[in-house]
């Protein structure tokens, strides 16, 4: 029995780009499945029935190999135009409790990266979404990393 020659892989070098987005919503942290007691003793000032806004940035890690052409993983202005067109623009001004995708859903900061990863993950110009960040206050950055879909 003759065993088979395999040739090492190699491993390409993966680069990594993180872009910086940003845009003014309000919210309001609040659940129907919970008594308006427990909505306060969990979201304290955050549960006020009016709601209150925050001045978001949004984080976008794409990876990807490196363009030996352009020496870029990601067109970026590429990039650029799909967030402001799938995330800046559906968002900016508005109040998230509001937006379809929140229905039934609370609009944390864990369940925004969660929906901003699934407004991109599938439609990036090139390379693959890593991660998703979304700083809320100066205390508050929420990190997502879901299926990485080719």
């Amino acid at each position: 029995m003759q065993m088979g020659t395999t040739t090492p892989s190699v491993a390409l070098p993966v680069f990594t780009i993180t872009r910086s987005y940003t845009f003014c919503a309000a919210h309001r942290l609040h659940t129907d499945q919970l008594s308006p007691e427990v909505n306060h003793k969990i979201f304290g000032k955050c549960n006020n029935a009016n709601g209150h806004g925050h001045n978001y940035t949004v984080h976008v890690t794409v990876r990807g190999e490196l363009n030996q052409e352009t020496g870029l993983i990601t067109d970026v202005e590429a990039l650029d135009q799909r967030v402001e067109e799938l995330v800046v623009k559906r968002f900016d001004h508005q109040h998230l409790n509001f937006d379809p995708a929140f229905e039934g859903v609370v609009t944390t900061g864990e369940n925004l990266a969660k929906l901003i990863w699934e407004l991109l993950v599938d439609r990036l110009p090139s390379g693959r979404l890593e991660k998703i960040g979304v700083v809320e206050t100066r205390d508050n950055f929420f990190g997502y990393v879901g299926d990485p879909r080719p």
